[in-house]
């Protein structure tokens, strides 16, 4: 009897420890990253995050809570301004406020930038133009972009 409770001990570590050996760049502990989407609206930027979480620890949050996931996802951004608006336990979404620098006139640059984890689908968003990068750490070489609210001729 005392063999098949150490045995079940045993699998059970295992089972929870598989997650983390086979751990590749898009993943960050438990969480696994799929895309994150920047919207740069003036000077903010609205970043969705989609993700999964291991199975294993779905009833940690159950009974902890998600601050350890909060934790995690804003390390992962590597923003340390970034207000949560949204988590759950597939996506995220949060704000950064000052995240594009302003030359005023609605003219804005926003600069690039370095995640802790690879994003397997990243885009980021300008009124005037999107880009796509695939499999990706950094946000290479910024964009510059006017507000909409600030177009010349534009009437709203």
């Amino acid at each position: 009897m005392r063999a098949r409770a150490v045995a079940l001990i045993l699998l059970l570590a295992v089972f929870l420890a598989a997650p983390v050996f086979a751990a590749g760049e898009d993943r960050y502990g438990y969480i696994k990253v799929y895309d994150v989407d920047v919207q740069l609206d003036n000077g903010t930027a609205n970043i969705n995050v989609n993700y999964s979480v291991d199975e294993s620890t779905r009833i940690i949050f159950f009974f902890f809570g998600k601050q350890d996931l909060k934790n995690k996802l804003m390390k992962i951004l590597n923003y340390d301004e970034a207000k949560i608006q949204r988590i759950d336990l597939e996506g995220a979404e949060f704000t950064v406020n000052e995240a594009a620098v302003s030359y005023g006139d609605g003219i804005y640059w926003y600069p690039a930038h370095t995640f802790n984890v690879v994003i397997p689908n990243l885009t980021v968003r300008s009124p005037q133009v999107t880009r796509n990068f695939t499999m990706v750490r950094e946000f290479p070489s910024g964009i510059g972009y006017f507000s909409l609210s600030e177009v010349p001729g534009r009437q709203d």
